[in-house]
């Protein structure tokens, strides 16, 4: 097998770094069907993803050691290597982790599969309306953690693959199945009709305390709006609607601390003895 034929950059406008220089415009990423990670933990997370395929790698000099590591066999993925200024001026912002990777969204399986493959208890996540790429990859990471097996984002939530979603996922959400669903109230209903998923709000304001409430064992939590949260249609799609009991005056958490929060509880409840 060959090893790593890292190939220093040039010309900082070549073709080849085109998609390094539109970061600031991840929508055009993904409707090309591509996104970028960014920083050494991430990017270490894709390589080591089955079932991603890297299209190139932009890097500082001081990462190649641990790159040929990772890219042992893998000797088609270009990598490009600049200093920090380089990436810089290419990026088009400050930016000091030095290390970058362009990889295509993974085709996405069906529920009939992704369902198939979880026969024991299950827990999904669903995003309804969460518009911000940050707090989509931070849920997405705490789903990953805490044993979410899947990840689906309705029509008008960001996609865990916007550049700052990925990053802010730590990578978690390489170990996550995403779906896109064109109706999430629909995706949910059928989830509930067609397989026997509980369908569960988390909703600041209605439904069960959370202490009070017990997970069916096979389950897709819904989360809503940063400000507004379920959307009428999701609501009704949900069996169940539960709350985090708030003090202090406040009478929501962000969403990446609430579904951290119910996260585990249903991890706990699934706990031999509980």
């Amino acid at each position: 097998m060959r090893a790593m034929q890292p190939i220093r950059i040039a010309d900082l406008h070549a073709p080849e770094l085109q998609p390094y220089l539109t970061l600031r415009r991840p929508m055009e990423h993904y409707r090309q069907g591509l996104f970028v990670a960014e920083g050494r933990l991430v990017v270490e997370r894709l390589l080591r993803t089955p079932g991603y395929r890297v299209r190139s790698v932009l890097t500082m000099p001081q990462w190649l050691e641990r790159l040929a590591e990772l890219l042992d066999g893998r000797s088609a993925i270009p990598v490009y290597v600049a200093e920090r200024k380089e990436i810089q001026e290419i990026v088009g912002f400050s930016y000091h982790a030095g290390l970058l990777a362009l990889a295509e969204c993974p085709p996405e399986p069906s529920l009939d599969a992704a369902l198939a493959a979880c026969s024991g208890p299950l827990t999904w996540v669903a995003m309804d309306e969460l518009t911000h790429a940050e707090n989509v990859g931070a849920l997405a990471r705490n789903a990953a953690a805490l044993g979410a097996q899947a990840l689906l984002a309705g029509p008008t939530s960001a996609s865990p693959f916007l550049r700052r979603a990925v990053r802010n996922s730590l990578g978690g959400v390489f170990a996550l199945a995403v779906f896109h669903a064109k109706d999430l109230a629909a995706t949910l209903r059928e989830l509930h009709a067609r397989h026997g998923i509980g369908v569960i709000g988390a909703d600041a304001n209605r439904g069960t305390a959370l202490e009070r409430f017990r997970f069916p064992p096979r389950c897709c939590v819904v989360f809503g709006h940063e400000d507004n949260g379920l959307s009428s249609d999701v609501r009704a799609a949900c069996q169940a609607c539960v709350h985090i009991r708030m003090e202090g005056g406040l009478d929501s958490l962000n969403v990446a601390a609430a579904g951290a929060i119910l996260l585990q509880e249903i991890r706990r409840q699934r706990t031999p003895g509980h």
